[in-house]
């Protein structure tokens, strides 16, 4: 029933949002990609203004005392192509004794419509690197939709992410790769009157998580509502040029084993 109401919540602001445009900040998600927390947008890092242009990120996800850091890549290529990739660095959190650490590499195609971004992507998941008792691979292909509006007087963008995820059939966690994938997510300036533009409220909900081994940030159960807040350090003269943004992010935020995010990006434009 949460997981209902919480999916129409976000359908009917999504339903809200005039046609009015809203200014995309096109930050990082946890694993690399361009995107919210857990969902890719239908946007890339740099379209429409640069041919090539490079993103640094890194995101640390603290659960039960322990933490999480992910180190991630990405380079925009032609204002339309995105290759991304992530090293998800977990503690042993199976008793196991060993670590948990994943690598993530993604790719995506933003399709040239003008009103609503669109994109076609897909990633690749080596899950469990260091230990071959737990160890599988994964995969993920995905559309994914951004609409531009406003939600009262505040400029924010909608995003809708349709896909698969794909398993290895020896998986620990056995062969359960037969749901759609389905995520939905607002990026919204939050009272740009006070704050102008620096301050982005972002929130998104799935029934997939960042990877498919997430830590603290877990569908696995009934789906995964991140939330939180993204600051847009461009906005000084000084970076304007340049991306720079930091994530506070309640993880999880709705189960018992909520999570606390913070992480931060920072963009370069070459070309």
């Amino acid at each position: 029933m949460k997981k209902f109401f919480l999916t129409a919540l976000l359908a009917v602001s999504f339903l809200a949002l005039s046609g009015l445009g809203a200014q995309s900040l096109k930050g990082m998600s946890f694993n690399g990609a361009t995107g919210l927390y857990s969902i890719p947008t239908g946007r890339i890092a740099w379209e429409r203004s640069s041919d090539l242009g490079l993103d640094f990120g890194y995101h640390t996800i603290i659960s039960d005392g322990r933490a999480a850091n992910i180190p991630a890549f990405a380079i925009s290529l032609f204002k339309w192509v995105e290759l991304s990739a992530a090293f998800d660095i977990q503690p042993n959190n199976r008793g196991h004794g060993k670590d948990n650490n994943d690598f993530m590499t993604g790719a995506k195609i933003q399709f040239p419509f003008t009103n609503t971004a669109i994109a076609l992507g897909g990633n690749f998941q080596a899950i469990n690197l260091s230990n071959e008792n737990f160890s599988y691979n994964a995969g993920q292909v995905y559309v994914a939709f951004t609409y531009a509006g406003q939600f009262f007087t505040m400029p924010a963008e909608t995003t809708v992410v349709v896909g698969k995820t794909f398993r290895e059939r020896n998986s620990w966690r056995g062969k359960t790769d037969s749901d759609i994938d389905f995520g939905m997510g607002f990026d919204m300036i939050l009272l740009p009157n006070v704050f102008q533009n620096w301050i982005h409220w972002i929130t998104d909900f799935a029934n997939f998580s960042y990877s498919d081994d997430a830590f603290g940030a877990s569908a696995i159960s009934r789906g995964v509502l991140n939330t939180g807040l993204r600051i847009d350090l461009a906005q000084i003269p000084a970076l304007s040029k340049f991306k720079f943004a930091i994530d506070i992010v309640a993880a999880d935020a709705f189960d018992e084993n909520r999570s606390f995010v913070i992480g931060v990006v920072f963009g370069i434009p070459i070309l």
